[in-house]
């Protein structure tokens, strides 16, 4: 498995580049607007060439975006509906324009209605953005969620509902989070557990949907439906979890990219200054991915 972060965009999207070969990584996550705005100016033409020459030059991949945390596409009122297709439309123009494998999107949260509804809208919303979007290459990355409050996608059948609500798309692909999946009730952290959800995920979606996953340990133990990420071995997850994927055959050909805390000041910090915690993190997986486990994978 590739190893790799999330990286700042801060003095432009090529800077990200630079700040993931400074850390070594092999995989880069990044976003492509602002995640907690609706406004963006469009992307620098200058700036995509330069990330895409650097891209090429380093070697890094898979490369994806997130979108932003205000796209809502299981909501029930029309004028936020609109703003989140409208968004999410342009976060998949940007990345075709840069040549990402896709965005990972949360699914959304239900603030009306049922859940099945909820999961409906989340479906036609999908449906409209490919309309507009049908020529690019670029995935929507669902990500499992980890379930907190009326947030959708904590359940391996959420998103399968909405796949196959898609008509089994091609361009419809999962992103897995280990933080969420502990949280929302899947034991990954016991070998049996992980074993079964699993099993559990090539049952009811299929491991070929599976494109990349979120390397992050989880503050809340397992049920907790909390979304919060602690550093690698620091939190409920542990390492030998993180061990037991690194080395797992089923998905040896995808990246594991870290979200966790950087230091603080991060974005006033040189490009190529290293931070610590991230390195710290990288650093862990690495050693793991270096060493199996002496009860197995």
């Amino acid at each position: 498995m590739r190893i790799g972060a999330h990286m700042s965009v801060a003095g432009g999207v090529s800077l990200a580049v630079d700040r993931a070969v400074a850390h070594g990584c092999e995989a880069l996550q990044i976003f492509t607007r602002n995640a907690s705005r609706w406004q963006a100016p469009p992307l620098d033409a200058g700036e995509v060439r330069r990330f895409r020459r650097r891209i090429d030059h380093s070697g890094i991949t898979p490369v994806v975006s997130h979108a932003s945390y205000l796209i809502n596409l299981a909501t029930a009122a029309p004028a936020l509906r609109a703003q989140s297709i409208d968004t999410f439309a342009d976060e998949m123009s940007r990345a075709e324009a840069l040549g990402l494998l896709g965005v990972v999107l949360h699914p959304g949260t239900c603030t009306s209605g049922t859940g099945d509804e909820g999961l409906q809208r989340i479906a036609d919303g999908l449906r409209e953005v490919l309309r507009r979007r049908h020529r690019d290459r670029a995935l929507i990355l669902l990500e499992h969620t980890a379930g907190q409050g009326r947030v959708l996608g904590w359940r391996f059948d959420h998103l399968a509902a909405i796949v196959a609500a898609l008509d089994g798309s091609p361009r419809i692909g999962l992103c897995l989070d280990t933080c969420h999946l502990l949280a929302s009730g899947y034991d990954i952290a016991a070998p049996e557990g992980y074993e079964a959800t699993f099993a559990e995920f090539a049952r009811v979606v299929g491991l070929g949907r599976l494109k990349v996953f979120h390397a992050n340990d989880s503050k809340r133990p397992c049920g907790s439906r909390v979304d919060r990420h602690e550093h690698i071995g620091a939190g409920h997850v542990g390492l030998e979890p993180f061990r037991r994927l690194l080395h797992d055959p089923r998905f040896r050909d995808l990246a594991l990219i870290i979200e966790t805390e950087k230091s603080k000041g991060r974005d006033r910090a040189p490009v190529e200054a290293v931070d610590p915690l991230d390195q710290k993190n990288l650093d862990t997986l690495r050693r793991l991915r270096s060493h199996t486990s002496h009860i197995g994978v």
